[in-house]
């Protein structure tokens, strides 16, 4: 098994954030303005704080590319902090409730939360999208798409339902302040981010990810460590402020009978040169996956995020320093950053995707790889 690994470097208010790519394939074509595209779109959305009119977030590459198409070896990509003043950056006693703060001083035996805030922070996140736009490359070029947006923002929720045809929903996700598809229900988020803004309060809410094109047969039943949707949860579940994970139904499928959860199979001659070889489902309850394995259908996944920690009208908190009770500390920070995760879940999810792609199809050039699919689907249409 062929292994992705990607890591991340940095601190919220250092120099930069890198991204260490190992394992991808060599000649992908590398799309700079993809990959900045997301970088963009992370650091936007209604309810984002002061610190992204400061950023303007680009990818540097540092290593892996020649020609524009990447190289046998790993990828090194780099995003410049603006914000860098970590030396600078005052001390932090008083831990914010929800965050990393309380918990990191208690394993590091540091009263300075600071030390733990700068790599817990979100910031943390551009060099995860900065992979999940190389690997948004590699996925092009076998017909893959993945797109998310956002369902909920607190109380209000927008339409729950997957489209057939992802284009018109992208865009008009993208001409939504809130990059939720539908323009009722971006006035009304907006809306519900204007009153926490007044409260001093936070908001979280829901993201819907979708993948289309996948081949049957990404990730494998042979081992849990294998399994996509475990693999899929973790990437996701890693993400600032994440805090549930569903596949398809999810929780749904607990109320509801066999008859009405899983995914009866047809045929379908005319679908037979299509990823699954004709093999269909009128439904897709499953989400695509079964057995940690895709199964032709679009791949449909959902997370929930909790109200961002840092609060304008601060929760109670102890001074580590004093050991006295005080307010918890404020940092600049997002009233809701709902919109931007959701661009993250879309990268993470690319990745994962990708990985698989390369576990499944080999991963030493974009040519083999093609190659490899084809020859399993010639066999595909023939079972």
């Amino acid at each position: 098994m062929a292994d992705l690994l990607v890591r991340t470097a940095g601190e919220s208010h250092g120099p930069a954030v890198l991204t260490l790519i190992e394992g991808f394939p060599a000649g992908v074509p590398v799309d700079t303005e993809r990959i900045d595209a997301l970088l963009a779109r992370r650091q936007g959305g209604y309810g984002r704080g002061g610190r992204q009119e400061i950023e303007s977030d680009r990818i540097e590459i540092l290593a892996g590319v020649r020609g524009g198409r990447t190289m046998p070896g790993p990828v090194v990509l780099l995003v410049r902090n603006r914000d860098s003043r970590l030396e600078e950056a005052p001390a932090i006693t008083r831990p914010r409730p929800g965050h990393a703060d309380l918990a990191g001083a208690l394993k590091y035996l540091d009263p300075d939360v600071r030390n733990v805030l700068e790599r817990a922070s979100a910031r943390e996140t551009a060099g995860r999208v900065a992979a999940g736009g190389l690997a948004a490359c590699l996925l092009a070029e076998f017909g893959i798409r993945v797109a998310a947006w956002v369902t909920r923002i607190g109380p209000a929720a927008g339409p729950d339902d997957v489209p057939a045809d992802l284009e018109p929903w992208i865009r008009q996700r993208d001409e939504s302040d809130v990059y939720c598809p539908d323009a009722e229900a971006t006035a009304i988020m907006t809306a519900a981010i204007d009153e926490a803004r007044e409260a001093g309060d936070t908001l979280g809410g829901r993201i819907r990810c979708v993948a289309t094109g996948l081949p049957p047969g990404l990730g494998s039943h042979t081992q849990w460590t294998r399994k996509l949707d475990g693999r899929l949860a973790r990437a996701v579940m890693s993400i600032q402020a994440i805090k549930g994970v569903e596949i398809g139904l999810g929780f749904g499928a607990a109320e509801r009978p066999g008859s009405q959860v899983h995914d009866a199979i047809a045929l379908d001659e005319a679908q037979r040169d299509g990823p699954a070889a004709g093999i269909v489902r009128p439904t897709n309850r499953a989400g695509g996956l079964e057995g940690g394995m895709t199964n032709g259908a679009p791949l449909v996944l959902s997370a929930a995020m909790k109200p961002i920690s840092t609060l304008r009208k601060p929760l109670a908190s102890v001074d580590l320093a004093t050991r006295q009770p005080e307010e918890a500390a404020y940092e600049r920070s997002d009233v809701c950053a709902v919109p931007a995760a959701s661009v993250v879940v879309e990268a993470v999810v690319a990745t994962e995707l990708a990985g698989a792609m390369i576990d499944r199809f080999g991963g030493d050039s974009l040519g083999q790889m093609q190659a490899a699919q084809e020859a399993w689907h010639r066999a595909a249409r023939n079972l």
